[in-house]
């Protein structure tokens, strides 16, 4: 049984799957009676994917938003504003987009409303809803949040092949490299960087630990190489477009990325279309996701209003959205929605940056779930701790 069949039974087994959600009964919420001003946070750059379908449904439901607020913030950053709000008794953060980082830290401190079992009958049978992969992280947010958009992530590594002209091949072949070449080699803080994180969450795979799922016991290898590694990193960016652009700007020549980090930024032109990326031996997908919640105290016509937006979002039509310019790359969390049905300006921008390699590489190679909530929280505690010490930047 794959990892991710065996978190999906354990999870209907503890009461999360979909024919125990809806045996529950659920509270009636008021329609609104004007159309509502519906505030967005974003903590996982996810607005350059959704926002588009997010505009499009206040476009087909005037008499539910008149206007949505969007505004940004880092993934750290979010837990606190948000139970500042909370113990004000005032939360006017009504419908928040998170990576599994923020989500975690939320759920450690009791932030988000519970979704599942109370508001199963507003979603369709989410097993059958999902593609694999994000069914399995559904099941990691524990009925807080529902999962938006998905992929297989990385860990992968980007270069310059014009100034790297023979790539590491393993995971030892990569610490040597970047011994033999300081300050060349970079990743960002885990604890805001998709592309951070998914390295140091398949160091365990490529390294053999003896537990991937457990930080604390499991990863003695992975802790060693990543203080190794250490004595030859310049400083850690505080997220992963720093990295994106001192890669282009040729101040570094290999970072770790992922599919949507490696074509997003080239479709931008942040990095050079001609760089490549690279495996190592024994390498794992770790997948990845980002995720719709509603923060505790969003209550009444808002939470009706925020619900129905969710639904709306995991409908074929808003999920093709998710392709976007790669950022998520593929992107689409449920099943039956094709490259076909995305915008055309999406479907030119995977034509050209692209990578053919990719449909083959994530058919070819195990995907292993993220690290879960407490585990996942209590990594970024270690590494930010034990690791980066003074080279970590804001």
């Amino acid at each position: 049984m794959s990892r991710w069949s065996i978190l999906a039974a354990a999870a209907a087994l503890i009461g999360f799957g979909p024919l125990a959600a809806q045996a529950q009964p659920k509270p009636a919420l008021p329609k609104p009676k004007a159309p509502l001003t519906i505030s967005v946070i974003d903590v996982a750059g996810d607005l350059q994917i959704s926002q588009p379908a997010i505009e499009k449904f206040q476009k087909e439901h005037p008499d539910l938003v008149a206007r949505f607020v969007f505004t940004k913030a880092t993934a750290p950053e979010l837990a606190g504003k948000l139970k500042a709000q909370q113990q004000a008794g005032r939360v006017d953060i009504d419908f928040v987009l998170t990576g599994n980082d923020a989500l975690a830290a939320g759920m450690e401190q009791n932030l988000w409303l519970e979704i599942f079992p109370t508001y199963a009958d507003r979603f369709p049978a989410l097993d059958k809803l999902y593609i694999p992969g994000a069914y399995a992280m559904q099941k990691m947010a524990r009925g807080q949040a529902m999962v938006l958009d998905w992929y297989p992530s990385g860990p992968l590594l980007e270069y310059d092949p014009a100034k790297v002209k023979d790539m590491p091949k393993t995971a030892e072949e990569l610490l040597a490299w970047c011994k033999a070449h300081p300050n060349r080699f970079m990743y960002a803080r885990p604890a805001n960087s998709g592309p951070g994180r998914t390295f140091v969450m398949g160091l365990p795979y490529l390294l053999g630990d003896k537990d991937p799922q457990d930080p604390v016991k499991g990863w003695d290898k992975t802790w060693a190489y990543l203080k190794e590694m250490n004595d030859c990193i310049e400083y850690y960016p505080s997220g992963t477009t720093a990295t994106m652009k001192e890669l282009g700007d040729g101040s570094r020549d290999i970072i770790a990325t992922t599919t949507g980090w490696d074509i997003n930024p080239r479709y931008l032109g942040i990095v050079p279309e001609s760089f490549k990326v690279a495996t190592l031996k024994g390498f794992h997908w770790v997948g990845d996701a980002n995720y719709m919640a509603i923060p505790k105290g969003v209550t009444g016509e808002k939470l009706d209003v925020a619900l129905a937006l969710m639904a709306y979002l995991l409908e074929p039509a808003q999920q093709a959205y998710m392709y976007d310019h790669g950022y998520m790359y593929p992107g689409p969390s449920i099943h039956g929605v094709t490259i076909d049905m995305a915008p055309k300006d999406s479907q030119e921008t995977i034509a050209r940056f692209g990578r053919p390699e990719y449909a083959a590489m994530i058919a070819d190679n195990p995907t292993e779930p993220p690290l879960d909530a407490k585990p996942l929280v209590t990594m970024f505690e270690k590494w930010d701790r034990e690791i980066a010490g003074n080279k970590a930047r804001q």
